[in-house]
């Protein structure tokens, strides 16, 4: 059977044995004994001495085995930049789903760690689709000099960057999206310098990680993600060594278990010999690659430059500009110039058109557009992932306004196909679409813009009186109205923007539920025409909020409107693993 046993990795080198000794003991002595376990130790070279003294830690359950990745090594080691403190070692982990094709998934782990929980837990982790399970890095997060280049570098929030000391590695996933040919494509592109390997992968795994339980990666740096007795697994990362640090945090942990193995008395000649020199140089490297960082983030040609430089000029634009207007808090703005529109007057629309020439229009306006999202389906230029919650939509029994968040001109596309997905039989779905839309808009797009279902806004106040009567009229009769409360488009912005009281306004008025929708977005492996990856959607439906009939109206609407944004809050904090803040001031 596949993956009867349960694959381990370690790699190193004969200076980082004695290490890996410790770690192991500690991994065995709190493993469940009802499960075998294969550990593979990738190595260029170790002395039959130091295997001896490796081997010598399995058991009835741990199987002990070493493998020599030179050849694979070797197929691009002119490609490897190394700086002088980094072995090659580190990139071993990049070849694990290839060498194993008999695995499905293995655990990547650090030498300079020390597990106290059960690792099988780890290894039961269900990472889904994503390429692998990891935890933040709390380097990125605690170090503002890292957080800013991994944001302005690497293009990845400081919050979703992880630690690459601990994977789960999903080798079904490496192989399929072909992870190790994407690295070494990549190392002809750009040289990373401040993380190396980990830089890589976190830019190759970007919106496809699993964010797995931080006990499981207890980083000692800063402010200690976890309480230290709920750690399942103690990293000593960077300069925290206890072997080179009396003092350092946490270390009792480590040398409690140093201290069960046969390595205990050269671990305790390495402290004693660590010199005032070599504390110096640390310090002196730590502050190197702050500097490194920095210098890194003002590069001209930096990753994410260079990259922007072979992108759509204007779409760069619009992201520097969504940028600006998020530090500005101008968050009820367009960043993107809508067609010269006009006022819509009155006698020139009848909202709720019932006559049977509309009624045909509305058909034909329908089978066009449906043929057109099939089409950009198809095409890969719209992916919609999965729907979470169809249930709330398919339980509604009244007239609705559903909300949902801003960011593409075809989301009301993927909220129509929500519509289509909950079948709700004989209630019409209408959307509220902008002035312009509906007056400007010529050939295909217009003929959309004007007969499928859509309620337009005006600048003129009498029309906004039918509009305000049609979407009552629909609401009373069953339908469900779409609302955009952010009230701006922002491309691909995925934050929730503060929302406007309109849309609540409605339920209220007609005493009827808001339908809170919010739509997540990952990179696909799909390179759009604009240099930008298309996004995978996934349609978030929150179970209906209610008018509170106790309060005022307005107090009603209000208390729709915050418990709505609390709802997209909440869905946005858990699907990016990550807060939700804004640049707003800074």
């Amino acid at each position: 059977m596949k993956n009867a046993i349960i694959p381990i990795f370690y790699s190193c080198d004969d200076g980082f044995v004695k290490y890996t000794v410790v770690s192991l003991h500690s991994m065995i002595a709190n493993a469940s004994r009802d499960r075998k376990y294969v550990v593979h130790i990738l190595n260029a070279g170790i002395s039959d001495e130091l295997r001896q003294t490796v081997e010598a830690l399995g058991d009835e359950c741990f199987e002990i085995r070493f493998v020599d990745v030179t050849k694979n090594l070797d197929s691009v080691s002119d490609k490897l930049p190394l700086r002088d403190y980094y072995s090659k070692t580190t990139y071993y982990r990049l070849y694990i789903a290839e060498m194993f094709p008999e695995y499905s998934k293995a655990i990547y782990i650090d030498s300079d760690t020390v597990v106290t929980g059960d690792i099988s837990e780890l290894y039961d982790t269900d990472t889904g689709d994503a390429y692998l399970g990891a935890c933040h890095e709390q380097v990125m997060i605690q170090e503002d000099a890292f957080g800013t280049y991994v944001e302005k570098v690497i293009g990845i929030p400081r919050y979703n960057y992880f630690n690459a000391g601990i994977l789960l590695i999903n080798c079904d996933k490496f192989r399929e999206h072909k992870v190790l040919k994407k690295f070494i494509e990549l190392l002809g592109v750009y040289n990373f310098v401040v993380t190396q390997d980990e830089d890589y992968l976190n830019l190759i795994c970007k919106d496809h990680v699993h964010w797995m339980d931080q006990r499981w990666n207890t980083e000692i740096f800063g402010t200690v993600p976890v309480p230290i007795e709920e750690a399942k697994l103690i990293h000593y990362i960077m300069a925290s060594k206890p072997w080179h640090y009396e003092d350092c945090p946490y270390g009792d942990i480590f040398w409690k278990y140093a201290g069960e193995t046969s390595v205990i008395r050269e671990l305790r000649k390495v402290l004693e010999d660590y010199t005032d020199a070599q504390k110096q140089n640390d310090s002196a490297a730590a502050a190197r690659l702050i500097k490194t960082a920095r210098e890194e983030t003002e590069r001209k040609d930096n990753y994410l430059n260079l990259l922007n430089a072979k992108r759509d000029a204007k779409r760069v634009a619009i992201v520097k500009k969504i940028e600006q207007y998020e530090r500005e808090g101008r968050f009820d703005e367009d960043v993107e110039d809508d067609p010269p529109g006009r006022m819509l007057m009155p006698d020139e629309i009848e909202y709720i058109r019932r006559g049977k020439t509309d009624r045909l229009k509305t058909m034909g306006a329908f089978k066009a557009a449906r043929g057109f999202v099939k089409k950009l389906i198809n095409d890969k230029e719209l992916i919609i992932k999965e729907f979470r919650g169809i249930e709330n939509f398919q339980a509604l029994r009244s007239g609705a306004i559903i909300t949902c968040n801003h960011f593409n001109a075809f989301d009301s596309f993927a909220i129509q196909l929500t519509y289509d997905a909950a079948k709700q039989k004989g209630r019409q779905f209408w959307r509220v679409i902008r002035e312009g839309n509906y007056t400007s808009f010529t050939g295909f797009y217009g003929t959309l813009m004007r007969n499928c279902n859509t309620l337009p806004l005006s600048s003129n106040l009498t029309t906004m009186k039918k509009f305000y009567d049609a979407v009552d009229q629909l609401l009373q009769e069953g339908h469900f109205v779409l609302f955009y409360p952010e009230q701006s488009m922002w491309w691909n912005y995925r934050k929730p923007k503060p929302l406007k009281r309109g849309a609540y306004r409605f339920a209220v008025s007609n005493n009827v539920p808001v339908l809170p929708c919010f739509i997540t977005m990952k990179d696909s492996d799909i390179l759009g025409k604009d240099g930008f990856y298309v996004q995978e959607y996934t349609v978030h439906i929150s179970p209906p909020i209610y008018p509170d009939t106790s309060l005022p109206r307005r107090a009603q609407s209000e208390d729709l409107m915050q418990k709505n944004y609390a709802l997209w809050k909440e869905i946005y904090e858990t699907e990016y693993q990550m807060p939700l803040t804004y640049t707003t001031g800074k």
